[in-house]
């Protein structure tokens, strides 16, 4: 169990480092040119502060574990960016976007597997 939960947490950490650099740190415009539409119907400062949120959790998905400095932090940082995820769940079928759907409910529920089991103490 446990090498699935680090194996989750790593993939998680990739994505969410990547994916939340790509949105802190490039304009909405380019974005939308790689297919996420949904960028330019939210504000820039949104944007880079979601951008933000998701760099910090996915670092903190596994870098107070790995070091053991604050290890609670892990489970914290998985709670948080599945609340991002579901709010861009709920932000994507309000506006009728079906192919953004799938990606962010796994992420959410990754996140939740990840909260879960750290909170166990895995």
């Amino acid at each position: 169990m446990e090498l699935a939960v680090w194996i989750v947490s790593w993939a998680l950490a990739a994505a969410f480092v990547i994916g939340g650099a790509a949105r802190a740190l490039l304009p909405a415009e380019r974005l939308a040119g790689f297919g996420l539409k949904w960028v330019t119907a939210v504000p820039a400062p949104l944007l880079k502060t979601i951008g933000v949120l998701e760099v910090l959790g996915g670092l903190g998905l596994v870098l107070p574990v790995l070091t053991g400095i604050l290890p609670v932090l892990t489970p914290i940082a998985a709670c948080g960016l599945a609340v991002i995820m579901l709010g861009g769940l709920v932000f994507h079928l309000r506006r009728r976007e079906w192919q953004g759907v799938p990606i962010t409910l796994v992420l959410a529920a990754a996140s939740i597997f990840v909260a879960i089991a750290r909170f166990a103490g895995v």
